[in-house]
């Protein structure tokens, strides 16, 4: 990787040229015009002609099909998926995303830049879950004003295979979203 090739990340579509290069990080000056320092295994070098990529997540005809209104009705509030007693017995994956678990100096960050950091650790927690085939994950978002709730929906929504739900009101109160991701039989 030289400095002024054409390099995109993995875990979003953004695409660049490098104008920096340290051991450890890569600086693009994106399409839009933005500086992003990244770590070097989260770009990939590209040629400036190939098409943008544009999903997260490899999504089959199965999958597809399976996504009717119906489905889209079960991510409301209210809504179980099926248990079993061993899936109930084994504890959801926890990811807090208040601010100050995230990082240890907020004081400077814009609100936007604490929204960013918060949707991309959950994206991240929720790629990270699908792969590793973590069923339960519940996202631990505070009461607030209720922006990143629905910022996490609107991610959550963007999954075909997962439903979301209020998570255990006697544990979380109404400060949490919990995640069941639909695996396929190993």
């Amino acid at each position: 990787m030289n400095i002024g090739d054409c390099i995109e990340t993995l875990n979003d579509t953004l695409r660049g040229h490098v104008v920096r290069i340290t051991p450890k990080e890569v600086t693009m000056l994106t399409e839009e015009g933005f500086e992003l320092t990244l770590l070097r295994e989260e770009v990939v070098p590209v040629h400036e002609e190939a098409p943008l990529r544009t999903s997260f997540v490899n999504i089959d005809e199965e999958s597809l099909q399976k996504d009717t209104l119906v489905d889209r009705h079960k991510r409301r509030k209210g809504f179980r998926p099926p248990s079993t007693r061993r899936e109930k017995a084994i504890p959801p994956m926890e990811v807090d995303l208040h601010i100050e678990k995230l990082v240890d100096s907020w004081r400077n960050m814009t609100n936007y830049d604490m929204l960013t950091l918060q949707l991309d650790t959950a994206r991240h927690q929720l790629e990270f879950a699908i792969t590793k085939g973590i069923k339960r994950i519940v996202f631990i978002h505070g009461v607030g004003e209720g922006v990143l709730r629905s910022e996490l929906e609107t991610l959550f929504g963007r999954y075909p295979n997962v439903s979301f739900y209020d998570a255990e009101y006697a544990k979380y109160g109404t400060g949490a979203t919990e995640v069941y991701i639909y695996q396929k039989a190993k």
